[in-house]
């Protein structure tokens, strides 16, 4: 199955200096029917305007990966980290039992960014942190793994067996993703238009697919999108074993 949610149909906040689509529960917006995808618990697609910022939260128990698209946010966080994430930046924290940290932008320029959760394979973790700078040609006509815990190179790691990936299709190219059995894939198109397996989708639009058969995806006209693979979380919960009951 592939569900295409519209763009229209994604949640919207506009708090003055954070303007945000919160793609699932999150916050102030709750959906019974929309908490997570397989082990993607959070996908936000944020502006933040100038001289703005998060104030110092805490996290925990979570991989907490922000992709930067436009502009500059400086990251302060309780593991001595001070960064600053830019444009075609990928920066991962895993909070593990316990983090804080903050995240503002000082430039004078907007900061467009997503931030995406995804529960780790394992509790108990103990806070880290990793960041790699990307070209926009590398991931052009190709699917590029900017984040992953699947063992590959070149990436941001994070400890769930996942991978986020970028590309940048031109108008008639196409890309193969064929990892889908017992998996789930989420895709979320920048902008353009975008064919999975002729469905078709558009800007801001997302498809979140649930089939064993190889992905095609075909650029309509020039596209971006982002594509993250994830485990689909069938089985989590207690076995048979478990359900089959006891007596004391």
């Amino acid at each position: 199955m592939i569900d295409v949610i519209k763009a229209r149909d994604r949640h919207f906040s506009d708090f003055g200096w954070l303007k945000t689509y919160w793609l699932f529960s999150f916050a102030r917006y709750f959906d019974p029917h929309n908490i997570q995808f397989g082990a993607l618990r959070v996908f936000n697609d944020d502006v933040v305007e100038p001289g703005t910022g998060f104030p110092t939260h805490p996290h925990e128990e979570m991989e907490i990966i922000t992709i930067v698209l436009d502009g500059e946010m400086t990251h302060e966080d309780s593991m001595g980290n001070k960064t600053v994430i830019k444009t075609g930046d990928v920066q991962r924290m895993s909070a593990g039992t316990g983090l804080t940290h903050s995240e503002f932008n000082l430039a004078d320029t907007p900061v467009h960014f997503y931030q995406i959760w995804i529960y780790p394979d394992e509790s108990g973790l103990k806070p880290s942190y990793d960041q790699r700078s990307y070209q926009s040609s590398e991931w052009k006509n190709k699917l590029l793994p900017v984040a992953s815990g699947q063992d590959l190179q070149n990436v941001v790691t994070f400890h769930t067996d996942a991978t986020i990936y970028r590309c940048d299709l031109e108008a008639g190219c196409e890309v193969t993703f064929g990892s889908t059995k017992g998996r789930r894939v989420f895709i979320y198109l920048t902008k353009g238009f975008l064919s999975v397996n002729d469905q078709e989708i558009a800007e801001a639009d997302q498809a979140r697919v649930d089939v064993e058969e190889p992905l095609v995806l075909t650029a309509e006209h020039d596209a971006e999108f982002i594509l993250i693979d994830v485990p689909s979380c069938k089985g989590w919960g207690y076995s048979d074993e478990t359900l089959g009951g006891g007596k004391k």
